[in-house]
This record gives structure tokens, C-alpha cells and sequence, in this order.
């Protein structure tokens, strides 16, 4: 039994990073331009920017530079931190060449989309088709370009696949029950530190963790893995977020002025109210459009400095309590945005590709596809999905089917959490950063579709010492 699954094992990471590496190298590679944040990575690892980059197209070969202070954190220059001395191992030139780590990015990816295959524990076709609509999903064209990129969207989408498959895996047998721990907490470490934005993902985080409740386990037994899980990943987050600045507190400011002249006064609405609202003069209107870093933003004002208090997220959000309809309005551009999935501004191909500037490659369009067609429609399409999502993960606790209730929940919460935090507290670059809402959304309705097929007949039990941890497993009571 242990032999086949080994075996099967080592098929699903075949065939998946086969077609990975195919789907990013074939014919030409593909990944994501910079928008001009990859300085924040670059600079840490010594790599060099020296101008601003083209974002119509990919820059796949950094040069080396000495390295500058950066208070950027993310888990994404762990990858491009073993991308680089790879690199140097094979002779490859530069300090980071995205070849590397797109080929890097592949083979983890593979591994997670093993270890989730394996931790939804379905037999025959059922495993085939799981796979498929994983890679479907990891390969697309609307998330595979950043794991060939200076940005740190890839780690993300990595990290949450691998958190998952490790939860899934902490539902089975002792054997994987174990690897499922280590799964967690290398997808935790990886997708709670990707960027500012998943810190939104802690507390979901531990209360997942915490609801693993494999076999017939009691007491001690119960919760020394999540525990040991939970304890390690908290050790590791916390180390890392001390290490620069992970609110982005540098932003916050920039991040506000952004909210408020590209998105709350837009120039559609009624603008002179909605300046007064805020406690800006009227004068301010012609700001509307402008981001913090344009050359006529507002704060070249000489008035600037008298209403530079009224910038803060205190005004912002007193302004969207007192303003409902509005904050109804700018969700729903954010669930526009969403369903777009494709950033018009950032390319996907070389300079030496032969492609044009600001070309896009879409060779995996299913769930993106899919959703740009239904994108004018925003939150009309997202908030059905995400009931028909919650309506699944519901079935699932209630069918004694937990792991598939506790990822889909989770993933749930995120994705409103991500398109509410980045709809209401960003105002810029909508379409790129309700990546995070989208991908979480895609992965939960393969999980839904999943959850649906016929339970598979359960492994003999392992002959063990009789601990509790060890014991058969027991059905659990239904949650009604």
C-alpha cells in the first residue's frame, strides 16, 4: 500500500513538473515585468536596477550592485536567495536570473501540488482529476507569470497552496500526518510572510491549525502536532517581520493618498462634497487621478502641509463609515478588478522575445479567461461563488468531511478579507493587487468541485503501539 502510494507520489510530481516547466520555458519563457516595486527584493540580494524597469516587458537577468538598505519584508527573497546561488552553482550570469528561479518555482510547485493530491486523499481518476485542476489552476495565465519575477505574488500563491495540501495531510494516517506538519509549516512561513498583505492570514491561520483534529487522538495527543506546527510557524514569523518593517508603516501615508484621489474622489461622483467630507479644500480637486509618486501630486501643494493630518486611515475610514454607498461603489470596482486578473500595464515576455512591448501570454487562460468575461460584472459573480463556497465547506463539516471545510473557510475568509483591504485601503493598481483575492477564490472552487466527489474507502489501519495518536480513525460528529 505504502510502495503505490510512493508511487503515485512521484507520478503526480512527474507529470505536473513536466508540464509546469513545458507550459513556462515552451516556446519562449514567460513571466512578469516589474511594475517597479522589485527594488525592494533586488537591493537586498545585491542585484541591480539601474533604471527604472520596463513594465512592458520581462527583465529575466539582474547584474550585481552593492546591496542597499531595504525595510521591505517578504518571503520571496528566500527564493530568490536560492535562485541566486543556484544560478552561481550552474555558471549562470547575474546576481538573479528568473530563468532559475521560474525552474525553481516549478519544482516547488510540483511538490505542493503532490502533497495536496495526496492530502485530499481520493482514489482512481478522482487523484487524476484533482491534479489536473490543481495545475489548471497553479499554470494559469493570470498567476503563473509571477513565479518567473522580481514581485512577490509567487511566494503567495506557493505558500497558500502548500499550507492546503500540509492541513489536508495532517487529517491522514500518522506517516503523512507528520509531512502534513512540515508541509504547514513551510506553506505558513512561505504565505504568511509573502507579502504585507497575507498577515491577513495569521489569525486564519491558527484557527485552522488549531481545528485539525485527525483520528481518535485526545488531550495531549490532540494538540502536540498543531501545536509544535502553530509554535514554529509564530518563531519564524516573528523573526522575520522584525527584520524590516512589515506594515509597510513607510507607505502608509502614500497609501492613503492613493485611496483618496484615485479612488473615494474620483471625479464621477460628487467631488466638492467628498473633499469637504474629508476636511480638504476644494482647490484639491485638481489631484484627482494623481498616485503619491506623480510629479503634480497634491503634497507639491503649498497648502499641503495644513491638511496633511486629514491623510491618515483614521480620516479615511471615518469617511467610509459615514459614507455606505460609496464604500458599496468602491467594492464593486474592486470586484471588477478582481475578475480583469490581468494587469494591462505589465507585459509577460523578454525584449529578445520578438514579442511586442507590453505582449501577454495566454497559453493556461481557463479560470482567468472565465473571469474577464464575467468582470463587469464584480461582486454579481463573486459574492454567488463565495456562498456557493461557503455552502460547500458547510457540507463538508457537516458529511464528517473536516479537512475540506477547514480549507475552504479559509480560503474564503482571505479572499473577502484581501478584496476589502485592498479595494478600501490601496486606490492604485487595483487590477494587480486583487491578484490575492482572485487566487484564493479559483483554488477554493477546485476544492468545492472536490469535496463533492465520492468519499474514498479508508486505508487498513496502521499497526501501532495503541496511543491515541496512533488509533483508528473514528467518524467524526456531525456539526449542524
Amino acid at each position: 500500500m505504502r510502495f503505490r502510494q510512493l508511487r503515485f507520489g512521484l507520478s503526480v510530481f512527474a507529470v505536473s513538473l513536466t508540464l509546469l516547466l513545458v507550459r513556462f520555458l515552451v516556446p519562449r519563457p514567460v513571466g512578469m515585468a516589474d511594475n517597479g516595486d522589485g527594488w525592494r527584493l533586488l537591493c537586498k540580494l545585491g542585484g541591480r536596477q539601474l533604471d527604472r524597469p520596463s513594465e512592458g516587458f520581462v527583465r529575466f537577468t539582474y547584474g550585481a550592485a552593492p546591496p542597499c538598505d531595504s525595510a521591505y519584508v517578504s518571503s520571496q527573497t528566500w527564493l530568490d536567495w536560492a535562485a541566486s546561488k543556484l544560478g552561481a552553482l550552474f555558471g549562470v550570469p547575474g546576481v538573479l536570473n528568473l530563468i532559475v528561479l521560474g525552474v525553481l518555482s516549478c519544482v516547488l510547485v510540483a511538490v505542493a501540488i503532490t502533497a495536496t493530491v495526496a492530502g485530499l486523499g481520493p482514489r482512481g481518476w478522482h487523484r487524476w482529476l484533482a491534479t489536473a485542476l490543481l495545475l489548471l489552476v497553479m499554470a494559469d495565465s493570470a498567476f503563473f507569470g509571477y513565479f518567473a519575477s522580481v514581485l512577490s505574488e509567487g511566494a503567495a500563491f506557493l505558500g497558500i497552496l502548500l499550507i492546503c495540501g500540509g492541513l489536508l495531510l495532517m487529517h491522514r494516517r500518522l506517516g503523512l500526518r507528520r509531512a502534513g506538519a512540515v508541509v504547514t509549516v513551510l506553506g505558513g512561513l512561505i504565505g504568511l510572510n509573502a507579502k504585507s498583505q497575507t498577515l491577513v492570514l495569521i489569525p486564519l491561520f491558527a484557527l485552522a491549525v488549531l481545528l485539525v483534529r485527525p483520528g481518535r487522538a485526545r488531550g495531549k495527543a490532540r494538540w502536540a502536532l498543531p501545536g509544535t506546527v502553530l509554535a514554529i510557524v509564530a518563531a519564524g514569523t516573528l523573526a522575520m517581520q522584525s527584520q524590516g518593517d512589515p506594515a509597510n508603516t513607510e507607505y502608509r501615508q502614500a497609501n492613503m493618498y492613493n485611496a483618496i484621489f484615485s479612488s473615494i474622489v474620483d471625479g464621477k461622483h460628487d467631488t466638492n462634497g467628498d473633499l469637504t467630507a474629508l476636511g480638504l479644500p476644494t482647490s484639491f480637486a485638481q489631484y484627482i487621478g494623481t498616485g503619491w509618486w506623480s510629479a503634480n501630486a497634491a503634497w507639491h501643494d503649498p497648502l499641503y502641509p495644513k491638511y496633511e493630518k486629514q491623510i491618515s486611515r483614521r480620516n479615511v475610514v471615518h469617511y467610509y463609515t459615514t459614507h455606505p454607498g460609496r464604500v458599496t461603489e468602491i467594492l464593486q470596482q474592486g470586484g471588477v478588478d478582481t475578475l480583469t486578473a490581468r494587469p494591462e500595464n505589465l507585459g509577460s515576455f523578454g525584449e529578445s522575445s520578438g514579442e511586442p512591448r507590453l505582449a501577454k501570454e495566454y497559453r493556461v487562460p481557463v479560470f482567468s479567461g472565465l473571469a474577464a468575461f464575467a468582470a463587469p460584472l464584480g461582486l454579481f459573480v463573486l459574492v454567488p461563488i463565495w456562498v456557493l463556497v461557503a455552502v460547500a465547506g458547510v457540507r463538508s463539516f457537516r458529511r464528517q468531511r473536516r479537512e475540506y471545510g477547514i480549507v475552504l473557510f479559509l480560503l474564503l475568509f482571505f479572499a473577502v478579507g484581501q478584496l476589502g483591504l485592498s479595494a478600501l485601503g490601496e486606490g492604485i493598481e487595483g487590477v494587480k493587487h486583487q491578484v490575492l483575492t482572485l487566487f484564493p477564490t479559483v483554488l477554493a472552487i477546485v476544492f468545492g468541485i472536490l469535496s463533492l466527489l465520492p468519499r474514498a474507502t479508508e486505508e487498513p489501519a496502521e499497526s501501532a503501539p495503541a496511543r491515541d495518536e496512533d488509533a483508528p480513525t473514528e467518524v467524526i460528529p456531525a456539526i449542524s
